[in-house]
C-alpha cells in the first residue's frame, strides 16, 4: 500500500511540475459490472459476492516531446466472473509511465507495450475484454538511426496483476528496409532481427537454465499487388512446467514457423498463412505455463481463424495449442495448419453483381496436434515437420453481403466446423471431435434519421455435443446513439433444452457511452483477436459505462 500511494504522490508532482507550462490532459474512464443471480435453469447457484465489477481510469498529460500517463484499476469487491483470480478484491495504481520522443529516440521508463515484428516473439498489449494486461515495467527504447535502419530495445518485469513476474524479460529488435536502403522502388523489402530473453532465479535447481532466449528473423517482400513474409523463431532448451509444476528436469526446445502471401487488388483478395509451432508457449514465469487466463505470456500466437460474429458460430471456436505435454493423459508437441482467405466483389450491373453490387468472403482453415512419437517413461519425444497429426480444427465457412435496395441489406453465411472436444471442454485432446453446420441470414431496413431494424435468424446442425440450436437477434436503432436489443439462443436439443437469452441496450452522447444487458450467458471460450479465455455459464445483469476526455 506504501508503495502504491508512493507511485501515485510522485506521479502527481511530476505532473504539477508540467502543468506549470501549457500542456493537455487527455484520457478516460471505463467500468464494467455484474450482478449475477442463482438460476437454476443452467444450474448456475450466485456466489457470495454476486456483485463485481472492473474499474479503469487512464489519466494521460503531454507537453511537446513530454508524455507521461497514470492507470488506475479497481477489482472490487471482486472481478468480473471468469478473469484471473489474482485480481479479486485488488485496487490501486496498476501502471504509469513517462515518456520522451523526438524524431530520433523515443524512450519510456514506467510501464509500457511493445510488438516486434508479427508478436510472434514478444507482445505486451491490454485487451479488457480478455483481462490481460502484460505490460513490462522497466525501460524501452527506440533509435531511429536513419530513414531505412531503426532499433527498439527493452528490460524489465511483465505485470501479473498487481505485482511483477519473478522472470525479467530484456529484448533487443532490429528493423531494415532494404529497398530503401539501396534505393529500390521496383520492389519494398523489409528485414527484421529480434532477441527476447527470460533471466529467472531457478530455485537452487542446478538442471533447469536461469537465462532462456528466443532468436527471430524475418523477411517480408511487397512486389507490385504481390506480398509475401516469413518469420522463424528458435527458443533455446527450458523445463516444462505443467499446472504450476515443473514435469522433470529434462530440457526441450523450440520452434515457430510462420509464412504468409496474397495478392490484392481493387475487388480482389487472397491472402494465405501456414504456421508450425513446436513446443513454443513463453512464459515471463517458467510456471505460468499452462494458465488459463493469459497471464504473464510473452509472446503472441493468435488462433489464425476467422473471427466470427454470430451467437452459433462462436460456439465452437479454435485455441491454439503450441504446448508441449508429454503425460500418461495427454501427449501433444504444437500445432501446424494454415489459413486461406478470399474476397471478391462483384461489380455492379453485372449478371452476379445486380445493380448494388455483391461480396463475397471465403475462408478455410485447417489445424492439427504435430504427428509425434512419445516416450513417456523417459520422457522423450520426436516431431515431424509436418506429418498426419491428430487433427484439432478445420473450418470451411462462406459469406455473401448483398445489398437488395437503397434501404434493405442483407448477409448470408454458412460454415462447416470440425473441432477437437478437448480445445472445447478444456481437457486432453484426441479422444473425440465435434462436427457442426451452421446457417446465418441477416437484414437490415434502413429509416430515415438514422433509424434501423437489423435481424439475425441463425440455426446449428450437429449430432455430436450439444446437438441443435437456433438462434435470433432483434436490434432497433432509434438514432446513432440510441439502440435496444433481444437476442435469444436456444439448444433445443441438448439436455435441459436450454434458452440463453438477452436484452440490452446501448445509448452514446459525445464521448460517453453506457449499455446495460440481462440474461444468460453460455459458458464456454470467448475470443478476441484469435485470443481466447473460458467463461462459464451465468445469469444476471451487467453494465459498462466508458468515458473519453
Amino acid at each position: 500500500m506504501k508503495k502504491l500511494l508512493f507511485q501515485a504522490f510522485l506521479f502527481c508532482n511530476i505532473l504539477s511540475i508540467f502543468s506549470q507550462e501549457t500542456g493537455n490532459f487527455y484520457g478516460g474512464l471505463e467500468s464494467n459490472t455484474q450482478w449475477l443471480q442463482t438460476d437454476t435453469g443452467i444450474n448456475f447457484l450466485a456466489p457470495e459476492d454476486q456483485f463485481r465489477a472492473n474499474n479503469y481510469i487512464l489519466l494521460n498529460y503531454n507537453l511537446g516531446n513530454f508524455t507521461a500517463g497514470v492507470q488506475y484499476e479497481s477489482y472490487l469487491p471482486s472481478a468480473l466472473l471468469g478473469y484471473a483470480p489474482i485480481y479479486d478484491a485488488q485496487n490501486g495504481v496498476a501502471t504509469y509511465y513517462f515518456n520522451y520522443k523526438d524524431e530520433k529516440i523515443d524512450v519510456t521508463g514506467g510501464y509500457f507495450y511493445e510488438q516486434f515484428g508479427s508478436g510472434l516473439i514478444l507482445r505486451s498489449w491490454e485487451d479488457r475484454q480478455l483481462g490481460l494486461n502484460n505490460a513490462i515495467k522497466g525501460v524501452n527504447v527506440k533509435y531511429k538511426a536513419t530513414d531505412y535502419l531503426d532499433f527498439k530495445a527493452v528490460f524489465g518485469k511483465q505485470r501479473n496483476g498487481f505485482e511483477e513476474s519473478t522472470g525479467t524479460i530484456q529484448g533487443i529488435d532490429a528493423n531494415l528496409s532494404l529497398s530503401s536502403a539501396l534505393n529500390v522502388e521496383s520492389v519494398d523489402i523489409q528485414m527484421g532481427l529480434s532477441y527476447v530473453g527470460r533471466n529467472q532465479d531457478t530455485g537452487g535447481n542446478q538442471a533447469i537454465p536461469s537465462n532462456v532466449g528466443a532468436y527471430s528473423g524475418r523477411l517480408d517482400v511487397i512486389l507490385n499487388n504481390f506480398y509475401a513474409g516469413v518469420e522463424a523463431i528458435i527458443k533455446d532448451p527450458d523445463a516444462v512446467a505443467n499446472e504450476g509444476i515443473i514435469a522433470s528436469d529434462k530440457l526441450y526446445d523450440g520452434t515457430a514457423l510462420q509464412v504468409n502471401a496474397g495478392y490484392a487488388q481493387k475487388g480482389l483478395g487472397i491472402n494465405a498463412t501456414f504456421r508450425r509451432l513446436e513446443n513454443f508457449s513463453f512464459f515471463a514465469d517458467r510456471l505460468a505455463e499452462g494458465n488459463i487466463f493469459n497471464q504473464q505470456v510473452i509472446n503472441y500466437v493468435p488462433g489464425l481463424t476467422k473471427q466470427q460474429d454470430y451467437l452459433l458460430t462462436n460456439i465452437y471456436v479454435y485455441n491454439p495449442q503450441p504446448r508441449l505435454i508429454i503425460e500418461t493423459f495427454d501427449q501433444r508437441a504444437g500445432e501446424v495448419g494454415t489459413q486461406l482467405d478470399l474476397y471478391y466483389s462483384f461489380k455492379k450491373e453485372s449478371t452476379l453483381g445486380g445493380k448494388y453490387g455483391t461480396k463475397l468472403a471465403f475462408n478455410f482453415s485447417y489445424w492439427a496436434g504435430l504427428d509425434a512419437e512419445y516416450d513417456i517413461e523417459n520422457r522423450w519425444y520426436k516431431a515431424k515437420f509436418i506429418g498426419s497429426g491428430q487433427k484439432l480444427f478445420r473450418d470451411v465457412n462462406v459469406e455473401i453481403k448483398k445489398r437488395l435496395s437503397k434501404k434493405w441489406s442483407s448477409v448470408f453465411t454458412y460454415q462447416n466446423v470440425t473441432i477437437d472436444k478437448g480445445i472445447v471442454e478444456g481437457g486432453p485432446l484426441g479422444n473425440s471431435s465435434i462436427n457442426a453446420n451452421i446457417g446465418v441470414i441477416e437484414a437490415t431496413r434502413r429509416f430515415e434519421n438514422g433509424k434501423a431494424l437489423r435481424m439475425v435468424a441463425q440455426h446449428l446442425w450437429s449430432n455430436d455435443d450439444r446437438k441443435n440450436w437456433v438462434a435470433g437477434v432483434l436490434e432497433y436503432n432509434f438514432s446513432t446513439s440510441f439502440a435496444v436489443y433481444a437476442a435469444d439462443n436456444w439448444n433445443y436439443e441438448g439436455l435441459g433444452k436450454i434458452h440463453y437469452y438477452s436484452v440490452g441496450g446501448s445509448y452514446s452522447k459525445g464521448n460517453t457511452r453506457l449499455g446495460l444487458n440481462y440474461g444468460r450467458q453460455r459458458g464456454g471460450l470467448i475470443c478476441i483477436g484469435g485470443v481466447c479465455r473460458f467463461v462459464p455459464e451465468n445469469t444476471g445483469l451487467s453494465a459498462n459505462l466508458t468515458v473519453a476526455f
